[in-house]
């Protein structure tokens, strides 16, 4: 099972002055590779032929080129020609060739000629390519990608009035009960 390495035990000496070659302990293969940094897997491709009801999330890269119902959330978006997101698309970067309905948020959002898009942007950068169709509006915000990042939303009106205090309530029943 163990062995004991004969470097530190006395021996015969050898006749020449050449040392015999030492047995350098065996380093796993693995070790090598762990230093090496990591490579970076290949995009998800989401098939024409593929319907998905439900959000998707990675911190990887995403190809669409199906129908997807739900959010979708990745590093990188690319949706093709011939896919269909209804739902909201958050990335950093998001390429649209095909169609999204819903909401895009990106740091940077490209849409080509050949994409359809209803929806509102908020984006750091935007490109959108001469023949893209686009309802809806664009954001620019330093981090998009962040929901809370938006600009505060207005307080919500009061839904009826404060109820009178009890000192109120008593002196009502008592100037009723006077007359």
């Amino acid at each position: 099972m163990f062995s004991k390495s004969k470097i530190n035990e006395p021996g015969p000496k050898q006749a020449d002055a050449t040392p015999a070659p030492a047995a350098a302990p065996a380093a796993p293969v693995s070790d090598y590779k762990a230093s090496a940094p990591k490579a970076k897997p290949a995009a998800s491709l989401l098939s024409s032929d593929l319907h998905i009801t439900g959000n998707v999330k990675t911190t990887g890269d995403i190809q669409v080129e199906g129908t997807v119902e739900g959010d979708i959330r990745a590093h990188l978006l690319t949706v093709g020609e011939t896919a269909t997101i209804k739902g909201e698309v958050t990335a950093d970067d998001v390429v649209i060739n095909g169609r999204i309905v819903g909401r895009v948020r990106g740091l940077k959002v490209r849409l080509t000629s050949t994409a359809r898009v209803e929806g509102d942007i908020i984006h750091k950068t935007i490109a959108i390519e001469s023949g893209a169709h686009f309802e809806g509006s664009v954001q620019r915000q330093d981090d998009p990608l962040n929901p809370g990042g938006r600009k505060a939303a207005p307080a919500p009106a009061p839904a009826a009035a404060p109820a009178p205090s009890a000192a109120v309530q008593a002196a009502t029943a008592a100037h009723k009960a006077e007359g």
